[in-house]
């Protein structure tokens, strides 16, 4: 695999993921500067599942962002091609469901979820394009995509200490914390080499989601992206959401959130064909 590059051997990162799995929470912790955990929150209330609803969490790893949904008595399983990972989250959670399962080709039936979620998971993808396709598939008509990942910061002095954080300050610590630091280089030229927060907008639409919408934490060092899956062939657009008040952002509360996002899917859909 070469690291600079999005061509991913997924028998590569599948043994990578293996590798970290038993400190990969707490150093993940630890580089992100906690900001992990806030990042996550962002996240379930995006997703906004409610009692009775089924959320696929992809990319699930040991299972700590499943767990929200699972303490709020939400049906979440827990996806992830690294059987590593996924062992280390049945000890630590024997009551979530885990399955091991590749995002190209997803062991689940047609329309089964009423949202699909995956945090920084899609750049490890070998094929991005088709995992957001088999999201589409397995989500019910109507049902949401919430999609966490690494990104670009706006400012371009931020973007420039944040690169020199990537690539000269993040490796030396992972030597010291990670049992597999050579992983965490590949996690910053991975970042380097992703698209960003409009291109993968972009993509989202084009795989078989609908006015995909995305917002920016900490200066753009991450995206989430919200796109819905249409009951027809309406059409796509892509939306910038900004922490400043205005009639789209969302909101960083749940109920808040839940409420905005429900008035937003209102307004388009009384633009659809029916």
């Amino acid at each position: 695999m070469s690291r600079a590059t999005l061509q991913k051997r997924p028998e590569e990162v599948q043994a990578m993921f293996d590798d970290v799995a038993p400190r990969y929470d707490i150093v993940n912790d630890i580089l992100s500067l906690g900001q992990d955990r806030r990042w996550r929150k962002v996240v379930v209330d995006a997703v906004g599942a409610q009692p009775g609803e089924s959320v696929l969490d992809l990319a699930a790893g040991t299972g700590t962002s499943s767990e929200p949904y699972a303490d709020a008595g939400i049906h979440v399983v827990a996806c992830d091609f690294s059987a590593g990972m996924l062992e280390v989250g049945r000890r630590r959670r024997p009551d979530i469901e885990f399955v091991e399962g590749d995002a190209t080709n997803l062991p689940f039936e047609d329309a089964t979820f009423d949202a699909v979620t995956i945090s920084f998971g899609l750049r490890n993808v070998s094929d991005p394009h088709r995992a957001l396709r088999e999201m589409a598939r397995v989500t019910k008509p109507g049902g949401r995509l919430v999609v966490c990942e690494f990104s670009h910061p706006s400012n371009s002095v931020f973007r420039t200490v944040y690169t020199e954080y990537l690539m000269k300050a993040l490796p030396p610590i992972a030597r010291k914390v990670s049992s597999n630091p050579e992983s965490y280089v590949y996690l910053a030229e991975s970042i380097r080499a992703w698209p960003a927060q409009n291109e993968l907008a972009g993509w989202i639409n084009t795989a078989n989601w609908q006015d995909c919408r995305y917002r920016n934490l900490t200066g753009g060092i991450v995206a989430v992206h919200h796109a819905v899956k249409p009951h027809d062939g309406a059409g796509s657009t892509t939306e910038e959401l900004t922490d400043a008040a205005s009639p789209n952002a969302l909101p960083e509360s749940g109920p808040q959130r839940a409420r905005a996002a429900s008035e937003y899917l209102r307004r388009h859909a009384s633009r659809r064909p029916h």
